[in-house]
């Protein structure tokens, strides 16, 4: 059988399900499309892809063609859209059978459709590979799914199904060879610019590895991941393993393994424990996505609230460039906008500085998020950005943080203001309104 594997968000040979499947072919045409609407500016005032996040998956990209190139394969980089790209290379390799890893997006699930459309006698195959769980060994159906976390998370622990070892793949070591070398034009790809600021973030599988080996067993930093996980601005305070998760290059199994591991030949407390617990809302959202769809991009969201809300251009640009009447949410964005990245704790005060002080259409700040972080994972950012806006999986409603109370919490002395040029020169003051300000209905 000739079969085509469409990489996407699982960029690694190591517990893949999916490519598990594609190897037992005769044939294997491995195939990442970088698709142009990437690029092209939305209907949110942001592109999909920015730079940051471009740089880091392109890095994954060439990990995962030399790890292929070892076992006599290749990765055909194509520039273009799936659903022009996918049928072309269908026909020309007499591809029998198309898989993937199944992925929560409503504009991924749509490219699925139509390719079948386009391909009605070719065997389509999806694969959980982003998730621990399989939807078959969830505690509850998908229809199921609670409404809020922790429902989830009571169910999941009370199987005792901690660890998924029972689902994890070892690392591939062998592959069918490719239909020859076909061309592809991946100098087409937009240029990668160097960062301005660079972070010890590298895409690709091995980086990702190396990262939760660094992390758990050498120094330790999960034994006080409850205690150091809100800092601002440092390194060591937290796993890091985001990046490499949302781009597949590390499997959210071998992390669950590790974790279980470090607790039977180290030490178990809370913080180890809050780190598994961080999986499991990585969880929840994976499986949020997929049972709501187009809900989780609505501004009213999966609970249907009437939020009124006005696009407040300069207060949008504001933000976005780091020059609010707010020091720490401008330090937070410059560091995002240089770097394609902040802390957990930034990212919830930011949110709710937009949803709340500037009073803007959460949908727009999620979209600037989409742009920007290069641990952009489309579950998780909508869904936390929903449920801080009031519309998503939180009971208790709309959530607001003292911006000026966690200033002094978590930056006293003004450190992480004064690294990220926080105080703005001119900030742009809440009352201007202009000519331009419109009604979002």
């Amino acid at each position: 059988m000739h079969t085509l594997y469409w990489f996407t968000r699982d960029l690694r040979l190591h517990d893949n399900a999916a490519l598990l499947a594609a190897s037992k072919s005769d044939v294997l045409l491995c195939v990442y499309v970088v698709d142009p609407r990437w690029f092209a500016p939305g209907p949110l005032q942001s592109r999909a892809m920015g730079t940051h996040r471009w740089r880091f998956l392109w890095q994954s990209l060439t990990a995962l063609e030399r790890s292929l190139r070892e076992l006599g394969q290749r990765l055909h980089i194509a520039y273009g859209e799936p659903e022009t790209v996918l049928p072309k290379l269908a026909h020309e390799h007499r591809i029998a059978r198309i898989i993937r890893s199944r992925q929560p997006g409503t504009q991924e699930a749509g490219q699925w459709q139509r390719l079948k459309e386009q391909l009605p006698n070719t065997l389509f195959q999806q694969f959980e590979t982003l998730s621990l769980f399989t939807e078959g060994s969830l505690p509850m159906t998908l229809d199921e799914l609670p409404d809020t976390f922790s429902q989830f998370r009571k169910q999941v622990e009370k199987t005792g199904e901690r660890n998924s070892e029972r689902l994890r793949i070892r690392t591939l070591t062998s592959l069918p060879p490719p239909p020859g070398f076909p061309e592809d034009n991946r100098g087409d790809c937009p240029a990668i610019a160097d960062p301005l600021h660079p972070l010890p973030f590298r895409g690709g599988e091995e980086m990702g590895l190396a990262q939760l080996k660094q992390f758990l067993f050498v120094d330790h930093g999960i034994a006080q991941y409850k205690e150091t996980r809100n800092e601002l601005d440092k390194w060591d305070s937290s796993s890091k393993f985001s990046p490499w998760l949302a781009n597949g290059c590390l499997s959210v199994r071998e992390v669950a393994e590790s974790i279980t591991e470090y607790e039977r030949t180290e030490t178990s407390n809370e913080s180890t424990y809050w780190l598994w617990f961080e999986l499991l809302w990585r969880e929840y959202y994976y499986w949020y996505a997929l049972k709501h769809g187009a809900n989780l991009f609505r501004r009213d969201g999966v609970q249907r609230k009437k939020r009124p809300a006005t696009f407040y251009g300069h207060r949008f640009m504001a933000w976005c460039q780091g020059t609010t009447e707010y020091p720490l949410v401008n330090a937070a964005m410059n560091q995002l906008r240089e770097t394609g990245y902040m802390s957990n704790r930034a990212r919830q005060l930011v949110a709710s500085c937009f949803v709340n002080e500037l009073e803007l259409d959460w949908r727009y700040g999620a979209a600037w998020f989409e742009q920007q972080l290069i641990d952009y994972d489309v579950a998780s950012n909508y869904g936390n950005w929903q449920y801080l806006a009031g519309v998503g999986a939180d009971p208790r409603g709309l959530r607001q943080f003292n911006l000026d109370k966690q200033a002094k919490q978590y930056d006293p002395v003004g450190t992480f203001v004064d690294s990220w040029d926080g105080h703005a020169e001119q900030p742009v003051g809440l009352h201007t309104v202009d000519a331009a300000d419109w009604p979002i209905l």
